[in-house]
């Protein structure tokens, strides 16, 4: 930042430090992330719609399958060239990357997130990729709300909630549903409920809608009319599509993990494109509505016109049998899936959202059609139906029921359908809890135990730093010191109690305590007879710096009983960290999580 820049910077916060409170401060900041987020949405959205335009009214007209397999991978090519030529950086999935910044980095997000994502996910889905937007609206949001409070100079906590007010932000932005909004950012970033959080949530969501009517009017990505009402006669079919959706919900996230793990093996990224980009072309060369985000396929499912969602396929199928088309909607729905985690292997920047919400319209439609066409006089209304099926993949495979049922709510511009969705919610999320414990956003986070949670202690233990409680001014010893020297250049110059005792390789061997050799310190006859290897004796437990998280650390105390525990990092000893020491740490985290 140049010097004149940060003079006034300077200036206005010994200004906003005499006459502006804390809260206030909080209050404005909030507004000005909400429209930062916004922005940073609309731009994401126009520039992926731009080019997907662009192809579809100029290129598509004439040779429109041949492209659908090459499209892609020259999109994913292009995403490849920038991360290696300019970014160099590593590009997450945007909510996961926004919950360990929350957990581990105290809420500091690179700058560079702010352009990354919305470089590269336009290429994405702009050039086909079947990956959504709204993970990378939230990456660019986020980085802008962190980098926003650290402008300003806030502390952490702060800097936590305007990360959440960011992602209400970019949520509201993109689907002018500021309710579910709010809701979201509790839900998935497990914000506090409380009237200082609340607030600023509510100033940001609102913020970041009337952002997107400026910019975007009254034009929304589902255009969506409840015209046919809640039938009490349809709850066993809701409750139906309810276990339909949860299984779908498994078998998304099941298939996600496969597919990211396969693509792992591989360590370089040229392979990985080059696998990646051929699978996700020859997928969409056979299952063209594939193409790109897939609002079409929600749109035209809604709108009730089963063929312009279908589209144009390279086979030549009768589509005036219902049958048919059944079959090619689970096909959609079975293969959204597979495509959306292809283009992440190949390197594809984008977010997880959308393509959930696109595999669960195909279900839900499909299983309508289904009820419709069996021949046992039952009607059931398919767009309700496509609405609901919806709600049932996002509250599976996101586990986030209360943001499925407040945005199809919102969507829906009433709350007609407000038990059907409570029914397929609550049963999807239960059923996918159960076979699937954490979702796609935060399994790795949790198997690490980095997943920030409603759990005040576990989140308290996860954001302390190791290095603020490994004290390394022990002195060493090696296990062929006789006691004599054990005496004179250690137990004489230290304060502690204990002693570690290691090999030339610094590997941890044991421990001697004071206690140990208490009752032979005034026996000059053994200072030369006994060894440091004869005393030394196994500690109550190890503590693997790389391994073991602050939750696992704390429970290795209690269950050992131990006051102090030796560090092991790389397989050398590094350190201890004391009980006490912890515990003070811990407490003042909590005064900081609290105050």
């Amino acid at each position: 930042m140049p010097l004149s820049s940060n003079k006034l910077l300077r200036k206005f916060l010994i200004w906003k430090y005499k006459h502006v409170s804390e809260r206030q401060f909080i209050y404005v900041l909030s507004i000005l992330v909400g429209f930062l987020a916004g922005f940073g949405t609309v731009t994401l959205k126009n520039l992926t719609h731009y080019i997907a335009y662009f192809f579809s009214q100029y290129i598509f007209h004439d040779y429109q399958s041949t492209l659908y397999f090459i499209l892609p991978i020259i999109g994913l090519l292009l995403v490849y060239i920038i991360k290696q030529t300019w970014l160099k950086k590593h590009i997450g999935h945007g909510i996961s990357t926004t919950l360990y910044a929350i957990s581990k980095l105290n809420g500091i997000i690179p700058r560079y997130n702010i352009y990354a994502a919305l470089i590269t996910a336009p290429l994405t889905a702009g050039f086909g990729g079947s990956v959504g937007l709204q993970g990378p609206a939230v990456s660019v949001g986020s980085a802008l709300g962190s980098n926003a409070a650290r402008l300003f100079h806030m502390n952490t906590k702060t800097r936590m909630l305007l990360i959440g007010c960011a992602a209400a932000g970019a949520m509201a932005s993109m689907f002018k549903a500021p309710i579910a909004a709010i809701v979201f950012a509790i839900e998935i970033f497990s914000l506090d409920i409380a009237f200082t959080s609340l607030v600023p949530l509510l100033l940001a969501s609102v913020s970041a809608v009337v952002t997107s009517y400026m910019f975007l009017g009254t034009d929304v990505l589902l255009r969506f009319e409840l015209t046919d009402k809640f039938e009490v006669n349809d709850i066993a079919f809701y409750a139906v599509l309810g276990l339909v959706t949860a299984f779908a919900s498994v078998y998304f996230s099941k298939v996600f993990f496969a597919i990211t793990n396969f693509f792992k093996q591989f360590k370089s990224r040229a392979v990985r494109l080059l696998i990646g980009g051929l699978a996700i072309g020859t997928i969409l060369y056979f299952i063209p509505p594939l193409y790109g985000e897939g609002y079409g396929i929600m749109n035209n499912l809604l709108k009730g016109d089963h063929l312009a969602a279908i589209g144009n396929t390279p086979f030549n199928l009768d589509l005036s049998n219902i049958w048919i088309v059944i079959a090619l909607l689970l096909g959609i729905a079975i293969f959204k899936a597979i495509a959306m985690t292809t283009t992440f292997g190949a390197g594809g920047v984008g977010g997880v959202f959308i393509p959930t919400l696109v595999m669960g319209s195909a279900i839900g439609n499909a299983f309508a059609k289904i009820i419709n066409n069996m021949g046992l006089d039952f009607h059931v209304s398919e767009s309700n139906f496509t609405l609901i099926g919806m709600t049932g993949l996002m509250a599976g495979v996101l586990h986030a029921p209360l943001t499925a049922i407040f945005l199809i709510a919102e969507i829906t511009g009433g709350y007609e359908l407000f038990v059907p969705l409570m029914i397929v919610s609550a049963i999807s999320f239960a059923i996918t809890k159960y076979y699937v414990s954490h979702s796609i956003y935060t399994l790795k986070l949790a198997q690490r135990g980095e997943l920030m949670t409603h759990d005040k202690d576990k989140n308290v233990l996860m954001v302390l730093d190791i290095d603020k409680v490994i004290e390394t001014n022990f002195i060493i010893l090696k296990p062929e010191m006789k006691l004599g020297d054990i005496l004179k250049n250690a137990v004489a110059k230290s304060s502690r109690n204990h002693f570690p005792v290691v090999n030339d390789e610094h590997e941890f061997l044991g421990v001697i305590r004071l206690d140990d050799i208490r009752h032979m310190m005034f026996d000059s006859d053994l200072y030369e007879k006994v060894q440091a290897s004869s005393l030394m004796h196994a500690d109550a437990g190890i503590i693997d710096y790389d391994g073991d998280n602050m939750n696992t650390i704390m429970d290795k105390f209690k269950s050992s009983g131990a006051w102090n525990l030796p560090v092991i990092k790389d397989g050398k000893y590094y350190g201890y960290i004391s009980r006490s020491k912890l515990l003070t740490a811990y407490r003042q985290q909590l005064i900081n999580f609290t105050q």
